[in-house]
């Protein structure tokens, strides 16, 4: 089974490798009792940890939740690149949550009723019926100020996976989710999902 996940992930990081220049990911990985049991022993050491004060990084406290954070933390690391349009939802979310903690945005979304609304028109929008009790779970990687982060907002901050680059994240990740795939062998269930710029 692990060989078979590896080999899937191989395939669709070479696929994605033709369209993407410059991108951020979202890995979506099975959550297990071994994956949770490392969360909470990296959590001793992220706080002990400095990173690029670059890094937009924000606690997930809202429950499944976590495909909105992962985009939040996509586009919050690369509002320097892009650009926002004027008093869009985005645009205010950042310029207000710019010098707050993560915990303080993570407060901050939990009282925006807009993202609230949109969450929930989301939700009901697709297709698969919405559970409290999910198993899946969504991170971020992204590379800031030379390297690759691993955001997730259920850990206390992000993680340095090492040095890394706009040219070479799709190879630069693919080496870290084939450590979640090895924590993880009996399932096939994991996702890819790639924010590139428009070539």
């Amino acid at each position: 089974m692990q060989r078979s996940a590896m080999m899937c992930l191989d395939l669709t990081m070479n696929f994605l490798r033709w369209f993407l220049s410059q991108s951020l990911l979202f890995y979506s990985f099975t959550l297990s009792p071994k994956s949770e049991e490392e969360r909470i022993e990296q959590d001793k050491v992220i706080k002990e940890k400095v990173c690029s004060d670059k890094v937009y990084f924000m606690k997930q406290t809202v429950g499944n939740a976590c495909g909105t954070i992962g985009l939040l933390h996509a586009i919050g690391n690369i509002t320097s690149q892009i650009k926002l349009a004027e008093g869009s939802f985005l645009d205010k979310f950042f310029k207000s949550t710019a010098d707050m903690t993560p915990l303080e945005r993570a407060r901050f979304l939990e009282n925006d009723s807009q993202i609230e609304d949109a969450h929930s028109v989301a939700v009901t929008a697709g297709e698969t019926p919405a559970t409290d009790d999910a198993d899946t779970h969504f991170i971020c990687l992204a590379c800031v100020d030379g390297e690759l982060y691993e955001l997730d907002g259920r850990k206390a901050g992000p993680i340095s996976h090492g040095a890394s680059s706009p040219a070479t994240l799709l190879k630069d990740s693919t080496k870290v989710m084939k450590k979640f795939i090895e924590k993880n062998p009996d399932t096939l269930n994991f996702n890819v999902i790639a924010i590139s710029k428009r070539t």
